[in-house]
């Protein structure tokens, strides 16, 4: 009965409006363009955000690739109300403070997919599905086959979201790198370092930091990169006991229960608590998150699903799984690094700090997208791997002049946490399931 629940706003927007980080619009006016539906207009807004817009009973909602975002349509006698997080648990709490708990399931809340308008209408029962409308559509194999000039062009695109991002920030403000040693988070390191002397910014703000649980061996990684480089100095280990680590907990941040991203974030939930613990005020830092599914570089043979032909046919199937109108496609958490990028996003906000991958603005993506990936690998599986530390050395070479070593690839996972201590996150997907439902019970 909802006699006595007292009326809501038909749209409520939880979202945090703070955390968008848009160049060259007001927020107002970016909110003008989701709600207009324009997918131009939309692809025109450049950084990182999560929009929602109203054009009387219709609402659209946006976001870029790295802004989880979340809705649910609650029923009211007084007719629909849309309810906008970046979290499960918020709207949860909301409608339990609202009185509505009881229509509540994690099941039942959806996600926008990343470059989508998602169009709701607020016309009561039944509710007509959302309409999608793709509003980023990268050209592909635009690009010569040629890795120096493709690096070239990548780290470009790389460095100019990088200086965006840096000319942003408080002009006092230190700056982390989390900082593996692997090509993404090296890429980004080195670029970073690259432009904070063409900018003339204090060399002191900056600092890579390296996660070590009870040895993990990204912490000798990191050093064999930088020390060859003379850049040594601005490495900073950050060395937690295995009892940091807690793939529970981090079920409960990421509110997902995918192993491979869980036990990601139970990495970046350590690493963020030991920066936070040494730093209370430290608010910026970066990462490489969105490298590997660029250049297409995950280990095809791990997953069934995957051949080489459908990773290099599909376009940015790992930035959005199979895509929408697929029967793959999950409704509840969406696909791909659309989906997993919480893995990386809520423990930086579990302990306030504002992230920022490079790798997942429109313009990297595109540059990536532009790969002919065909041409150079020839369906290769070999050739596909060995391509992104091709691509990227060349293009850091070009852009900085440093030979950036390129080491094996290694998830985040293997190489922070000492091998003897993997049984720590040695859960199976029906575990964190369980684990996961148990948080709603």
């Amino acid at each position: 009965m909802l006699m006595n629940v007292r009326p809501i706003e038909r749209v409520v927007d939880l979202t945090d409006p703070g955390a968008n980080r848009i160049a060259g619009l007001s927020l107002e006016e970016a909110r003008r363009r989701v709600a207009s539906g324009s997918a131009a207009d939309v692809q025109a807004i450049d950084g990182s955000f999560a929009l929602v817009g109203r054009d009387g009973e219709t609402v659209r909602m946006a976001r870029s690739l790295d802004r989880p975002m979340r809705y649910f349509l609650a029923k009211q006698k007084s007719g629909p109300a849309l309810v906008v997080s970046d979290r499960i648990d918020a709207i949860r709490d909301f409608l339990l403070e609202e009185g509505l708990a009881g229509q509540f399931h994690p099941s039942y809340t959806r996600m926008v997919p990343a470059h989508h308008i998602v169009e709701i209408r607020l016309v009561g029962c039944p509710d007509p599905d959302a309409l999608h409308t793709r509003f980023f559509t990268p050209p592909r194999n635009v690009l010569p086959a040629a890795p120096a000039e493709i690096g070239r062009r990548y780290v470009a695109a790389l460095a100019e979201e990088i200086e965006q991002w840096l000319r942003g920030l408080p002009s006092d403000a230190p700056v982390g790198v989390l900082f593996s040693g692997g090509v993404d988070s090296g890429a980004v390191f080195l670029t970073a370092y690259h432009l904070f002397g063409t900018l003339r910014l204090d060399l002191g703000r900056l600092k890579a930091f390296t996660l070590s649980v009870g040895g993990g061996d990204d912490l000798a990684q990191a050093r064999a990169f930088l020390e060859p480089l003379g850049l040594e100095l601005f490495l900073e280990p950050v060395e937690m006991p295995p009892d940091a680590v807690d793939p529970l907990e981090a079920v409960r941040v990421v509110e997902d229960y995918k192993p491979l991203d869980i036990e990601s974030a139970a990495m970046a939930l350590a690493l963020c608590r030991g920066i936070r613990d040494r730093y209370p005020k430290w608010r910026y830092l970066a990462d490489g998150d969105g490298g590997d599914e660029n250049l297409k570089d995950y280990p095809i043979e791990e997953n069934p699903e995957l051949t080489v032909r459908s990773v290099l046919n599909n376009p940015l199937l790992y930035q959005e799984g199979w895509g929408v109108g697929t029967l793959k496609h999950s409704r509840t958490y969406s696909g791909g690094q659309s989906r997993s990028y919480a893995r990386t996003y809520a423990p930086l906000r579990r302990y306030g700090f504002e992230g920022f991958s490079p790798f997942t603005r429109a313009r990297v993506v595109a540059a990536a997208e532009g790969i002919p990936f065909v041409e150079l690998t020839e369906y290769d599986v070999g050739r596909l791997y060995a391509l992104k530390g091709a691509i990227v050395s060349a293009g850091i070479r070009a852009l900085t002049g440093f030979e950036m070593p390129v080491f094996p690839k290694r998830r985040f996972q293997h190489g922070a946490l000492r091998p003897s201590e993997r049984r720590r996150i040695a859960f199976s997907e029906a575990d964190y399931r369980a684990h996961f439902a148990s948080l709603y019970g």
